[in-house]
């Protein structure tokens, strides 16, 4: 007999006929959070039998058995909670002994696997990412998404981190200092303005570049990078065999003032963007080439020579460029005392300006600091 075609019907109370409905599946969050559930409980199981085994091991015998190598006796069991990579257990038996001195290994593998995790979310922190976000990795990681008071103690550890940085002694000699400043905006209750952050960046006589510094200011002037400069001094840092700045005149009255017998570098590059900003856009190429050549020659008297030429050459079509080109000229070809293969790391900022670039990319998820401090961890603590 052929099998029927039509759709599968069932009786209803009223003895009429209807198509069956297809089974109703549970979203897909409520299955993802059942399939947790079971995890959890089958990790919970586990668990305790484990830490059963162990407390037998520990007394040297099995429930109701009496052994000549028995070295203690169970006391019932004590509930905790515990948090594991698969979500938190709740109310987990733990079992003890009479004289208590059974410890399980088993919190002890967890008490490894929660300062990683903490670790790992201090980075998170440090490299810009939200809380919020924060707050999500964490709750995949961990099952459970941190409280306020983890939170808490997170933003004190790495207060303390950041206070023990900007404290820390220096060496006492650095073959280079590089100072420049970045802006960031930072909110003060409900308002908010930009605040400017000084950097001091150093080479060490190895070659190893370290953060030395960092000071928020409302502006960048000569009492800000005073301060910089002076807390350098204070914490060990007294000798600089050259210092590589920009041309802002609060930072050179600063250097001028405690660092007046060290060397300073103009940077060339920040020189020549001002000197060009004289002059049109139909020749900055040809003259951006012979101006560039200036500070690239193998020698300072070619050097001199070529800066020389070039002013003779635009002094009277372009003299706001040559204006600007003559000023702090003393300090443009200072690089010139130092070995050849130093020139091109010396001759200008850039060292310090990528240093802030990739700050500025790990800080750009962040629209506006709380304060300075937070700026100062997120930057340095990386």
């Amino acid at each position: 007999m052929p099998v029927s075609k039509n759709k599968p019907t069932t009786l209803t109370s009223e003895g009429s006929t209807q198509e069956s409905s297809p089974p109703v599946l549970p979203e897909q969050e409520d299955f993802r959070q059942y399939l947790r559930r079971l995890a959890v409980s089958a990790i919970q199981v586990l668990i305790e039998q484990v830490m059963c085994e162990e407390l037998e091991q520990c007394i040297g015998a099995s429930w109701g058995e009496c052994t000549p190598n028995r070295r203690g006796y169970r006391n019932g069991s004590y509930t905790r909670d515990l948090v594991t990579p698969t979500g938190r257990i709740e109310d987990l038996k733990v079992p003890r002994d009479r004289e208590g001195e059974f410890h399980s290994q088993v919190f002890e593998r967890y008490k490894r696997y929660e300062p990683e995790v903490a670790e790992a979310l201090t980075q998170m922190f440090v490299s810009g990412t939200s809380t919020h976000k924060v707050g999500e990795v964490a709750a995949t990681l961990m099952g459970v998404a941190p409280s306020a008071s983890a939170v808490s103690r997170l933003n004190h550890t790495l207060t303390e981190q950041y206070a023990t940085w900007r404290e820390r002694p220096l060496l006492p000699h650095y073959r280079i200092l590089y100072l420049d400043g970045i802006h960031f905006t930072i909110r003060h209750g409900t308002q908010t303005d930009s605040t400017i952050i000084l950097t001091a960046l150093g080479v060490d006589l190895e070659g190893n570049k370290d953060v030395l510094a960092l000071r928020a200011c409302a502006e960048e002037d000569k009492d800000g990078w005073s301060c910089l400069l002076q807390d350098l001094r204070s914490r060990g840092a007294t000798q600089m065999d050259l210092m590589v700045t920009d041309g802002h005149e609060g930072l050179l009255a600063a250097v001028s003032a405690l660092f007046s017998a060290t060397p300073r570098q103009r940077c060339v590059v920040h020189k020549q963007r001002n000197v060009l900003n004289a002059i049109p856009h139909r020749e900055r190429k040809e003259v951006s080439t012979e101006l560039a050549g200036i500070f690239k020659q193998e020698r300072k008297e070619d050097a001199l020579l070529n800066l020389a030429a070039f002013k003779a050459k635009y002094q009277k079509r372009y003299p706001e460029a040559i204006r600007s080109l003559c000023e702090d000229e003393e300090h443009l070809l200072t690089f010139y005392a130092f070995p050849p293969v130093m020139h091109r790391y010396i001759r200008s900022t850039n060292a310090i300006e990528s240093l802030l670039s990739n700050g500025r990319q790990r800080t750009d998820q962040i629209d506006v600091f709380t304060t300075e401090m937070c700026f100062a961890r997120h930057y340095c603590l990386h």
